[in-house]
């Protein structure tokens, strides 16, 4: 169950970014074509260049945006990010594009959140002391723990893993179980409630690697550096948009 977050109230190369007008002109071209406009959120800690050049290669209408007012106008919605939890959302806070954030979810436009962008999603997250996330899907994130049976588990989890699909999922349409994703994280989300788990994956023990709730999907693994795996879940997500 995806819950209003307490959010009421800055990269990985510089894509094709400029003012926010012409952003805005941007997405009125791809309307007026019939085609949906997808928002990529720069809040300044997001592998933005790999995943525009992506969306560019399936042909997907989509624009680094920064500005608060563009992520609300847009007809869909991604949330990349790397690095620190704490720091990525400290960035999206100070550029006001928590509440833009969680306003596409209310609205129930498409939503996909990419690596630290799918952990943003939950309650907390050990990462940083116990930080806040969004908080639109319950849950918390914790660390890989080396430990018993697992003390020689290398953390980061980095690499190639298989992506077992857990359910009907139209993010994994035609992506055949155990379907190869690539990884870089030493977190991974735990949710409350199960029922959202779309995909697990296996690494010292079975993790959840993707969400689907309502118009809300994550993956914890790079679709944008999957391969061909990866550009076939892009472009169901792009299929999502009108």
């Amino acid at each position: 169950m995806v819950q209003d977050g307490p959010e009421q109230c800055g990269t990985i190369g510089r894509p094709k970014q400029g003012a926010g007008t012409g952003n805005h002109r941007t997405m009125e071209r791809a309307r007026e074509q019939g085609r949906g406009m997808i928002a990529i959120v720069d809040y300044g800690a997001g592998n933005l260049g790999s995943v525009d050049k992506a969306l560019s290669y399936i042909g997907a209408e989509a624009e680094v945006v920064s500005d608060p007012r563009e992520v609300e106008t847009a007809d869909a919605v991604i949330l990349p990010g790397v690095g620190a939890f704490d720091h990525c959302m400290g960035g999206l806070r100070a550029r006001g594009l928590a509440e833009a954030v969680v306003s596409c979810i209310r609205s129930e436009r498409p939503f996909l959140g990419i690596c630290i962008g799918m952990q943003m999603l939950v309650t907390s997250s050990e990462e940083g002391g116990e930080a806040p996330g969004l908080g639109v899907v319950p849950g918390r994130v914790r660390r890989f723990q080396r430990s018993g049976a697992r003390a020689n588990l290398k953390v980061p989890h980095m690499g190639w893993n298989e992506v077992h699909v857990e359910r009907d999922c139209p993010l994994f349409r035609d992506v055949p179980d155990d379907a190869m994703a690539y990884f870089v994280h030493s977190y991974y989300v735990v949710p409350d409630d199960l029922g959202v788990v779309a995909a697990t994956t296996d690494y010292g023990g079975p993790f959840c690697s993707a969400i689907s709730v309502g118009n809300v999907f994550a993956t914890q693994f790079h679709p944008e550096k999957s391969g061909t795996i990866g550009l076939m879940i892009l472009r169901n997500f792009a299929a999502l948009v009108s």
